[in-house]
């Protein structure tokens, strides 16, 4: 095709601004199917996307910056400021989502990525969800164990079992090996889903999630305790005021005791192998024993004194819980420990040991002088474990295939951890599951990975435009659900007059 014109289009680089010389060409064949479309040199797409002003190598310092550094957006402004780069405070967030779009879609066809799935010559499939808010998108991720590798990252308004067949369906025909193995927290939807997609497949249920649902009403019953016998404790607030205006050893040893206190009732604990309220029990009970010790001595301290009488009132008020709650959390325990397989015993011999400790377990419960609330928790814990059955012991027959989804929420919880640390947020940014999917895939490659510019510049334009209209359009619909959150009147008029308009027009 001959040159049909000439044009200039100016560059923002991280070496400053450059101008292209582009020859346009077209076809002037009235009979070719591309008749007078223009087309723009190849070298072009190598320095930018069209219509953008700021080059591949700035698109991929913003992306450094912001998931290698942990640099908020105004900070990336600065930083680039000071390099010499020109540009608008605004412009960040808007490179940042282009690297996140350019990277996510770069990765699915990486040789480097591809070629690791086929060294392994399989793939065990982890799956979970991500909802900041409720009634809002989930964020879907399916990452193979093995290699850590994101291998796809989907918002979806619904977690039926369609909908994540489908997008089980759709990794598991990209993949070029195939699935051993699955493991989740055991939702509904997904066991559904799993059945469907991969029949046949074994899908092991995280033991974590398993433990934390079956413990719940001990759980609940150590919680309540525990809130009743901080309640009792508050008092030794009072006592450091007055401890802290009589300075010297009395008063030292006295806020001693008191900022001890003060720790023990701030240690929170997680579900559900560590019981908070047993362990705050035990923890004041040393501080009551100590105090009582040192109330004795010489000198005889009287904050120290009364500090030890309000801790014996609170540990004598209490006491009717604390048996059944450590009777509850020593079988919790042992039920871990065997989970835990120390012995490196087979799947079935496992499973043998571990249905003698629930048929315990369950035997313990028609002893008649066993707490009703104690009694209600074992069964609950039976009868949960009957649900989960053996899919639970997967992991002792399968090579690699964890016993817990929890490396799968980890990555979640740091991708959340560094949105805060840049964004200011207290919590989830809603935009994290609107851009999740290319986000998620983008931020966890960045910070082990080796991203170049070549990288960015390989995406088809097409898929670009594409990813682009799909995010565009569901921050659309957010944005409509917001304004009719805001006005809803409004909102419904306006859908009304539009209603009128096509009525004229038709």
């Amino acid at each position: 095709m001959p040159t049909t014109y000439t044009k200039t289009r100016k560059l923002v680089t991280m070496h400053g601004l450059i101008q292209l010389r582009l020859q346009i060409r077209r076809c002037e064949n009235a009979q070719c199917p591309r008749f007078h479309q223009v087309c723009h040199p190849e070298e072009e797409g190598r320095w930018a996307l069209p219509k953008q002003e700021f080059s591949f190598d700035v698109v991929l310092r913003v992306g450094q910056l912001r998931y290698r550094e942990h640099r908020s957006c105004p900070e990336i402004f600065q930083q680039l400021r000071q390099e010499g780069v020109d540009l608008a405070e605004r412009s960040v967030s808007n490179l940042l989502t282009q690297y996140d779009i350019l990277l996510s879609l770069a990765l699915d066809t990486l040789p480097e990525r591809a070629a690791q799935l086929a060294a392994q010559g399989r793939a065990i499939l982890a799956i979970d969800g991500l909802q900041p808010d409720v009634g809002h998108e989930v964020l879907w991720v399916v990452r193979d164990t093995l290699s850590g590798q994101v291998l796809c990252a989907r918002s979806l308004l619904s977690s039926a079992r369609a909908e994540l067949q489908c997008l089980l369906a759709d990794v598991t025909a990209a993949l070029p090996v195939p699935v051993v193995a699955v493991v989740s927290d055991g939702q509904h939807s997904i066991r559904q889903a799993v059945a469907a997609a991969l029949p046949g497949v074994p899908h092991q249920l995280c033991q974590f999630h398993y433990l934390k649902e079956a413990a719940r009403p001990l759980w609940e019953a150590d919680r309540h305790a525990k809130k009743e016998l901080k309640k009792l404790v508050r008092g030794v607030r009072p006592l450091e005021r007055v401890a802290e205006q009589r300075p010297g050893p009395t008063g030292e040893v006295a806020l001693g005791y008191c900022a001890a206190v003060r720790s023990a009732l701030t240690d929170d604990a997680r579900a559900p192998l560590v019981f908070g309220g047993l362990r705050l029990h035990e923890q004041l009970s040393g501080i009551h024993a100590s105090a009582r010790r040192a109330a004795q001595k010489r000198g005889r301290p009287r904050k120290v004194k009364r500090l030890a009488g309000m801790l014996g009132r609170a540990l004598s008020s209490t006491a009717r819980w604390w048996p059944q709650v450590a009777q509850g959390a020593a079988w919790v325990q042992g039920a871990s420990a065997i989970l835990r397989n120390d012995e490196g015993l087979s799947a079935d011999a496992l499973m043998v040991r571990y249905r003698d400790w629930l048929a315990q377990m369950d035997s313990a419960t028609e002893c008649p002088d066993l707490p009703d609330t104690l009694r209600k928790a074992l069964s609950h814990f039976v009868k949960v474990s009957a649900s989960y059955g053996g899919d639970v012991f997967h992991c002792y027959r399968i090579a690699g295939l964890p016993r817990t989804n929890n490396a799968l929420e980890q990555a979640f919880g740091s991708l959340r951890y560094h949105e805060r640390r840049a964004s200011g947020r207290k919590v989830a940014s809603p935009s994290l599951v609107l851009s999740g999917s290319v986000r998620m895939p983008a931020a966890l490659f960045t910070r082990t990975g080796t991203v170049t510019r070549d990288m960015l510049a390989a995406v088809p334009q097409d898929r670009w435009r594409a990813t682009r209209a799909d995010l565009e359009r569901r921050r659309q619909a957010r944005c409509q659900r917001h304004r009719f959150r805001k006005d809803p009147a409004h909102y419904l008029a306006g859908l009304e007059k539009l209603c009128d308009e096509l009525n004229v027009l038709t």
